[in-house]
Parts: C-alpha cells; sequence; structure tokens
C-alpha cells in the first residue's frame, strides 16, 4: 500500500509586522460620503456600475493544475521575498474589501447607487485577497483576516482623502501588475511561480475601481479647481510615490528574482501613474526634474538604514539617536521635492490615455 506525504502544516498567522510601509485598515465619515453630490458624473458612474455587474474576471481567479505542485525548489531568498510580497500585498487588498464593504453597507439607503458600486468593488477587493492567501498558504502560511478585522487600529481619513489615495492607490496598483506581466511575458524563464500569470486581468480591476474613483473625485469640484486642489493633489502624489519607492527599494531581492531592476522599475511605475493622474487631478508632479528620483531614492537608502537600526539591538535610546538625522534628512527631501513646480493638468486633459 502507498502511503501519501502527509501535506505540510499551514501556520496561519495573526499578527503582521508594523512599519511605516503595513497597508492601513481605513474608515471615514460615512454619512458625508453617502451625501456626496454626483449628479455630473452619473451617466458615467452608472455606465461602470453596468460594466461591474458583468464581473468579466469571474472565472479568471481559478487555482488550476499549475498550483497544484510543489515549490520546494524555490530558494530560500526568493520564497522570503515572495512571501513578504503575497503578505503585504493581501493585507492592502484586504484592507481595500473592508472599506469598501462598511461603506456600501452604511451608505445603503441613502445612496444605492454609490452602495452597489462599493459592494461590487468590495467583491472583487476579497477575491484578491482570498487568492494571494491561498497563494501564501502554498508556502505553508496564510494571514488569519478575521483575526486582523477584529483587532487591528482602524485609520480616521475623511471622504476627500480616500477619493484621492484610493484613486492613486488603485492606479499605481494597475500599472505596478500590468508592467511587471509585460515583463515576465516577455521573459517567462523568470516566472516562478503561476500566480504571474493572473497579473493581466488582475490589474484591470484595479484600473476599473480607479476610473470609479476618477468619477467620483471629477464630481467634486472642490476637489480638482483651486489652489487647495492642487496642494492636495501634490500631497497624495508624493505621498504614495513616495511610499512605493520605499516599498520597492525595501524589497530588492523580489524585484530580483523575477529578472527586475528595483530602481528601474520603481521609475517606471511612478511615471506611468504621474501621468495617469494627469486625467484626475488638477496638477501633477515633474518627474522628469533632475532632482525627483534622486531625493526619491535618497529617502529611500535612508529608510533602509532606520530599518537595520530598528533591528539591531541597541537600547532604544541609542536607536533615537541615531535614527533622527535620517528622519529630518527623508523628511527635508520630501519637502524639496513637494516644493518643486508642479505640471498643469488642464492643458493636458483628453490628451493622457
Amino acid at each position: 500500500m502507498v502511503v501519501a506525504e502527509a501535506k505540510p502544516t499551514t501556520y496561519k498567522k495573526t499578527e503582521i509586522k508594523e512599519n511605516l510601509l503595513t497597508p492601513r485598515f481605513y474608515t471615514t465619515d460615512f454619512k458625508a460620503l453617502a451625501e456626496l453630490d454626483i449628479s455630473s458624473q452619473e451617466t458615467e458612474l452608472r455606465a461602470m456600475l453596468e460594466e461591474m455587474r458583468n464581473d468579466y474576471n469571474r472565472h479568471h481567479f481559478v487555482r488550476d493544475e499549475e498550483f497544484q505542485k510543489s515549490w520546494d525548489n524555490i530558494d530560500e531568498k526568493t520564497r522570503k521575498a515572495f512571501i513578504s510580497f503575497l503578505e503585504r500585498s493581501c493585507v492592502s487588498e484586504f484592507s481595500g474589501f473592508l472599506l469598501f464593504k462598511e461603506i456600501s453597507r452604511r451608505i445603503k439607503d441613502k445612496n444605492p447607487l454609490l452602495s452597489e458600486m462599493f459592494s461590487l468593488m468590495a467583491r472583487d477587493e476579497a477575491r484578491h485577497a482570498g487568492f494571494l492567501n491561498k497563494a501564501m498558504a502554498d508556502f505553508n502560511i496564510s494571514l488569519d483576516l478575521g483575526y486582523l478585522t477584529r483587532h487591528r487600529v482602524y485609520t480616521f481619513f475623511p471622504p476627500e482623502w480616500i477619493i484621492y489615495a484610493v484613486y492613486l492607490s488603485e492606479k499605481i496598483g494597475y500599472w505596478r501588475y500590468i508592467l511587471m506581466y509585460r515583463h515576465l511575458e516577455k521573459n517567462p524563464q523568470y516566472q516562478f511561480y503561476p500566480l504571474f500569470k493572473k497579473f493581466e486581468n488582475w490589474c484591470q480591476d484595479e484600473n476599473r475601481h480607479g476610473d470609479i474613483f476618477n468619477a467620483l473625485l471629477r464630481s467634486q469640484t472642490s476637489m480638482w479647481k483651486g489652489w487647495k486642489a492642487k496642494l492636495w493633489s501634490k500631497f497624495f502624489l508624493l505621498s504614495v510615490f513616495a511610499t512605493h519607492a520605499l516599498t520597492v527599494c525595501e524589497r530588492s531581492d523580489f524585484y530580483q528574482a523575477v529578472g527586475l531592476d528595483a530602481k528601474e522599475y520603481d521609475r517606471m511605475v511612478v511615471r506611468k501613474t504621474n501621468k495617469t493622474a494627469a486625467k484626475a487631478f488638477p496638477v501633477i508632479l515633474d518627474t522628469e526634474h533632475p532632482e525627483f528620483f534622486p531625493r526619491l531614492e535618497k529617502c529611500a537608502d535612508y529608510y533602509l538604514e532606520i530599518c537595520r537600526i530598528d533591528e539591531s539591538n541597541q537600547p532604544g535610546f541609542i536607536k533615537f539617536l541615531r535614527k533622527l538625522p535620517l528622519q529630518i534628512a527623508i523628511f527635508w527631501n520630501l519637502l524639496r521635492l513637494y516644493l518643486l513646480k508642479g505640471i498643469e493638468t488642464e492643458p493636458l486633459r483628453g490628451t493622457v490615455r
């Protein structure tokens, strides 16, 4: 009699390492969100709602026979980097699910159109998070998402901040996934796990969600007209791009494993996202300014040094003194980038694809 080899036990994580780059869970002013006047974009929103109802990706996220393999041949360095990528991506998608689901539930009676739209976006985010968590299980680890739901701290963002931040999050997500997919399509020798083949359809969900938030943003004149809108646009663009630069730098082992140069990949994603944002924001950043990427990459280097200090066995007070000048340097470089003259987008609108 042949005895089947026992499958290794999957360790279910209830805690995740918290740092500056860990995706947050969010809440908002649901009453204010329900009362948004979206009449100027209602026709476009209803058209996108119909597209969401069709659920073109409902049969896409299927774990076919390619997943039914052993992944013991992946070296430890790549495995560790990939699990880190999966974990943070899963938390990010699950964060979106929780926010969208709660918005849908809380505004159902006051704004049925937006409620259904957020419910369908929550469906997509849950699908992504679940698929990523199952991928982690292939490496004998998964996240206890129910535990995280109950025990993580939720950060409050007003509706306007949610719209700015989620729009950029979805659009930068699109470019992250599609650029990696195109690279791996040309270089299949780096496709060490079948999840990468799902990224083309996956990123279309991100793109659709971004288009919905674009319509929400454009429905609120105060969010794209006037000096305040320009200041907020630059703030959120820089925040998202800085976070991405730090994340990519921190995960350089993962990008090396899939054959990408982390620095060049980050620059491509930032440039593409910045150009796309011209369809929504009144101003975008000048990513071609000679100071832009060098200063952003300095911030990433300083952040890695802070991480190394945090991992040391030195007393907390010594760590604080060592980190302080690095934190000041990050703030100073980001401030210099924020003060660079932005690019007005109204003349560009209609020419950006």
